[in-house]
């Protein structure tokens, strides 16, 4: 890796472990804060990119050659150079992972070019300009930061926003390798990494669904409900809240007055049934569980598998004890999946920059 490029990846990381702890916003950008003390919104231009350097000489890391590599650090530098914070250049990397492989091709579908696969006929750019990784990184950070709250969303729905592809949760299993390559890509300039996913211990969050809180936790003439009830429609997929690994998936659904089975292949009922339904466990960092009870169907995950935050899941539905469609969110700490280790999971979802209930 030349000097030069080492320079830009060391003020990357550095910029990114000063405004983590709170002490260099201010000296870098301006605009309101958005998630990691970093603003949520700036200007970018083209002509900005052409300042970040064309990396040369780089090694392989993990499974990526040189040239992927080379070209995951270019789009970071080039989030950097823009000022938009490191959830972008993940997001960025990540969706050049699903796109290109990290590969700067001359075509691809239909009129698709680049890392990113952006269509001269939609808008991006000509040909030559898009087979510019410089050009290519600037044209989707412009457009990442024209989509309202995309820090706080899914991964995958914040790339799905800028490139509309036909395939829209593609994404969300490229966010783990793409921390991963960011963060490596920084160790190996030799600086720290620490906060690069994230300023939080176990990492970025999000909403499991995008919808209004309704019954909330433990309220006065709801003692035992220990989470918040997110009033989705049927059929809407609910993401995982942060990376983690699938402790339970089980059906728990049973008749109230015998405990015999009432099954999960149909709806439940308020007063008739009891339990779950259909549901999740996830364990994440920092000894965090989180629960997601009363999907319409078999979960799409499985125990023991990695989940990045904002894969899907699950789709919603009213299995096991239910009045209707919703989602039944809880948070536990301490590893304690009983009700004595259910915590209220609003404010620490607002604490996460994940507020619970419609996008912020």
């Amino acid at each position: 890796m030349t000097i030069r490029v080492l320079s830009w990846i060391a003020i990357v990381v550095a910029g990114v472990l000063l405004l983590c702890s709170g002490l260099a916003t201010t000296l870098l950008f301006s605009g309101d804060a958005g998630a990691c003390g970093m603003p949520a919104s700036v200007t970018a231009t083209a002509s900005s990119a052409a300042l970040s350097p064309a990396p040369d000489g780089i090694a392989p890391i993990g499974d990526w050659n040189a040239e992927q590599v080379g070209n995951a650090a270019t789009i970071t530098a080039v989030g950097m150079r823009l000022g938009v914070p490191p959830r972008g250049w993940v997001i960025a990397v990540a969706t050049a992972m699903q796109e290109s492989s990290l590969i700067n091709t001359p075509g691809g579908d239909r009129d698709s070019v680049g890392l990113f696969q952006q269509r001269p006929s939609q808008g991006w750019g000509t040909p030559e300009q898009l087979h510019d990784p410089q050009y290519a990184a600037t044209k989707f950070y412009q457009r990442l930061q024209a989509v309202d709250g995309w820090q706080a969303m899914p991964l995958t729905e914040a790339a799905q926003a800028v490139q509309v592809s036909a395939f829209p949760d593609a994404y969300a299993k490229w966010e783990g390798p793409a921390t991963q390559l960011v963060t490596a890509i920084a160790d190996t300039a030799g600086l720290p990494t620490d906060g690069l996913a994230g300023c939080g211990a176990s990492g970025p969050w999000t909403q499991p669904v995008l919808a209004p809180v309704g019954s909330g936790f433990r309220t006065g003439d709801r003692p035992g409900h220990d989470g918040v009830d997110l009033s989705a429609p049927r059929g809407t997929v609910i993401r995982a809240a942060s990376a983690g690994t699938v402790r339970t998936v089980r059906c728990n659904a049973v008749h109230a007055d015998t405990g015999a089975e009432w099954g999960c292949d149909r709806d439940g009922d308020p007063v008739l049934t009891r339990g779950c339904g259909w549901y999740v466990d996830i364990d994440h960092a920092g000894g965090l569980l989180t629960r997601y009870c009363h999907m319409d169907q078999p979960p799409m995950v499985t125990v023991g598998q990695p989940v990045a935050a904002g894969q899907p899941i699950g789709v919603v539905g009213s299995t096991g004890h239910s009045s209707g469609p919703h989602l039944h969110y809880e948070l536990h700490h301490n590893g304690d999946a009983s009700p004595n280790g259910a915590i209220d999971p609003v404010p620490f979802m607002a604490a996460q920059n994940a507020p619970l209930g419609t996008r912020p």
